[in-house]
């Protein structure tokens, strides 16, 4: 209460702009900045062929997205401030959300991840820890926590009791377990479109809970490209088209900029996420 919170340290040096934005725009949907991202996929089809003959290891774009999104967040920490009752937190941890699907039909039951980084984490690192977790809940049988706290929120008084949530988060007085559960309480909301074979899509940023950042990945197909601009050369490359949802009051439109030029880059070549980041960089106070 008071500015206290367990997933986060109230951020006090910031300019009087960025002050000030949270209480021009007090709901996170008044803040949203919707960005769209092309991605060639060939220096990530070249890499996940390499890795699959050379070390047997079956990477997928969804890997890439997010080990990359992992290694920008931790280089540039504003990324993963939020805001919450008008004031600026920066995140203890690092976390990203994402939804799995127990299978591919319509009537399948979908499943929450939550998964914590330190942001040192290389390539390899996050696939381990994402396979793990994707295995574990793509279970029919499976059932994690986050889960069983959706499933007792259908049970409950579901409009007292997500109005009562929303009151004890605003004023620092959820609890850590809870907030440890929600998916919603996470650095980035990672959607993979491309699974269910549908276009990219700009998410909205929820304004329960904590998320800064929504990246939905959409299904890759050939377009028309420029190849040689001297010699006005046109042909065809496979393109992922991703919709990036970002909360404006985080950080300012050049150091957001400049983060996703670092995620561009590190999708375009995937080995330089192969070497384990020493330290992350660590949020001013």
């Amino acid at each position: 209460m008071f500015g206290r919170r367990s997933d986060g340290v109230l951020v006090k040096t910031i300019d009087p702009i960025m002050k000030l934005t949270p209480h021009i725009m007090p709901d996170r949907n008044d803040a949203q900045v919707m960005s769209m991202y092309e991605i060639n996929c060939k220096a990530m089809d070249e890499y996940i062929f390499k890795q699959r003959k050379e070390n047997q290891l079956r990477f997928s774009y969804m890997h890439i997205l997010i080990a990359a999104m992992l290694r920008t967040v931790a280089l540039h920490p504003k990324l993963n401030r939020f805001v919450i009752n008008r004031r600026v937190y920066k995140r203890n941890t690092i976390q990203i959300s994402f939804i799995v699907k127990k299978a591919l039909v319509d009537n399948a039951e979908e499943s929450t991840i939550k998964m914590t980084f330190d942001g040192t984490e290389n390539i390899f690192k996050t696939k381990e820890m994402m396979d793990k977790e994707i295995e574990a809940n793509t279970k029919t049988t499976s059932f994690n926590d986050t889960d069983a706290l959706a499933k007792w929120l259908t049970i409950v008084p579901m409009r007292f009791v997500v109005g009562l949530l929303k009151f004890m988060d605003k004023h620092g007085i959820l609890p850590k377990s809870i907030i440890n559960l929600s998916p919603f309480h996470t650095s980035v909301f990672l959607t993979n479109l491309k699974s269910i074979k549908m276009n990219y899509a700009y998410h909205h940023i929820y304004n329960f809970g904590s998320t800064s950042i929504f990246v939905a990945m959409g299904k890759e197909k050939y377009e028309p490209v420029v190849l040689d601009h001297d010699e006005e050369k046109i042909g065809s490359a496979k393109i992922m088209k991703a919709g990036v949802v970002i909360d404006e009051r985080i950080c300012d439109g050049l150091y957001y900029g400049n983060s996703m030029r670092e995620f561009m880059k590190l999708v375009a070549n995937p080995a330089l996420l192969e070497v384990s980041l020493e330290k992350k960089i660590e949020d001013q106070k």
